[in-house]
């Protein structure tokens, strides 16, 4: 094997440094009761910024259950928040409403919820300081069937490809 010139190992290394970013953002965040069988899966947990004076953020994350059993996130807490609940929005009559989703949510056997954007979602609420771009923000998920899993929303810029959420002038139910 010939040796790499300087060209070619500075080529080598931006190239892999290049990669890393990729690699760190998958997020994942996998929980089950051995390493082979990985019951739950979390991917790309996320938030957005929150301007100053909002005392509610938002979390996002898809979460697959690769287990034989339907399995329900109950909870979720954060130390940024003085409470975190399961919210649903959805469209009625023309007007975006949400309200809290009672008894948990349910992923069903070898399924996958997404909480997103006009959909399902965390509200992280009584916020003491904004939420900061470029922030990673702890939350705990309680599941009636398993350990509690802890993610880090990574906080993103607001783009118009996702759309603004504006929960001030949502129903809750």
């Amino acid at each position: 094997m010939k040796p790499l010139t300087n060209a070619a190992a500075a080529l080598l290394l931006s190239s892999a440094t290049l990669c890393m970013p990729l690699m760190a953002a998958d997020h994942s965040h996998h929980h089950g009761h051995s390493q082979e069988q990985k019951t739950v899966q979390i991917d790309h947990p996320w938030s957005r910024p929150t301007p100053p004076g909002t005392p509610m953020g938002v979390g996002y994350m898809v979460i697959t259950n690769n287990g034989e059993q339907d399995i329900t996130l109950v909870s979720a807490e954060s130390p940024r928040a003085g409470h975190v609940s399961i919210h649903e929005t959805y469209e009625h009559e023309g007007l975006m409403r949400m309200q809290r989703v009672s008894g948990g949510l349910t992923i069903p056997a070898g399924g996958t919820v997404e909480l997103k954007p006009h959909g399902y979602h965390l509200m992280l609420e009584q916020l003491a300081e904004p939420l900061t771009e470029g922030e990673l923000v702890s939350v705990r998920l309680g599941f009636d069937a398993l350990e509690d899993v802890t993610v880090e929303l990574k906080v993103q810029p607001l783009d118009g490809t996702q759309g603004k959420m504006n929960h001030s002038g949502m129903h809750h139910h």
